[in-house]
């Protein structure tokens, strides 16, 4: 298992002069992140490391956040996620971007953009009623269950309804440009999230 922490900059584009070929990229200010804790199948009943990002001053956290980066010796930081997996790293250690290389395939989990309350059509992808003289139905859900049988709406049904806001992961993407001054992982093709939103880079 690799993965690293980063967070979401913004959408850019990569020139390529020898194909003439314009390539959509996102800009993900990754890492370091330095490793907090180390799980075992033994220990813990499953493999894992817990990563931090985001340096912050320690007056931002609680007690118990401090004490627990304290005892890996790691300075005070704002997010600890945990990555599943064998990785092969120790506690102390700090991940980079140099742990990936352009091509690499890759899969991006993040809090996709939230849109509030959204009807069926945005939300789902129903489609239009008629939109002809005296027609009632143009962006309306339609019927959601029968009168006399069930005689209620099931659990589940498709309706209007709060849209994003929830943990999105996508998959197939393409490293396409690996920064290691500036700590900068270009990708290719959108990720989910807002501006400035955190994200998780997995290998795929």
């Amino acid at each position: 298992m690799k993965g690293i922490l980063g967070k979401k900059l913004g959408m850019s584009q990569v020139f390529d002069p020898d194909s003439g070929t314009m390539t959509p990229v996102t800009v993900i200010e990754a890492g370091p992140c330095p490793v907090v804790q180390v799980k075992t199948a033994d220990a813990d009943g499953y493999d894992a490391i817990q990563l931090a990002f985001g340096a912050v001053a320690e007056r931002k956290l609680s007690k118990p956040e401090v004490g627990h980066l304290k005892k890996a010796g790691v300075a005070p930081h704002r997010h600890l996620v945990e990555l599943r997996g064998e990785s092969g790293l120790s506690v102390g250690e700090t991940v980079t971007v140099e742990s990936f290389e352009p091509g690499e395939r890759i899969k991006v989990s993040g809090v996709s953009v939230g849109k509030g309350f959204q009807g069926t059509i945005k939300r789902h992808g129903f489609t239009m009623g008629p939109v002809s003289h005296g027609s009632h139905n143009i962006r309306k859900p339609g019927s959601i269950g029968a009168s006399a049988y069930p005689s209620r709406v099931f659990k589940g049904m498709k309706m209007a309804g709060r849209m994003g806001g929830a943990r999105v992961t996508q998959p197939g993407l393409v490293v396409h440009e690996v920064d290691v001054e500036r700590n900068l992982l270009l990708v290719r093709g959108s990720v989910p999230g807002p501006k400035s939103g955190l994200v998780e880079i997995r290998i795929a």
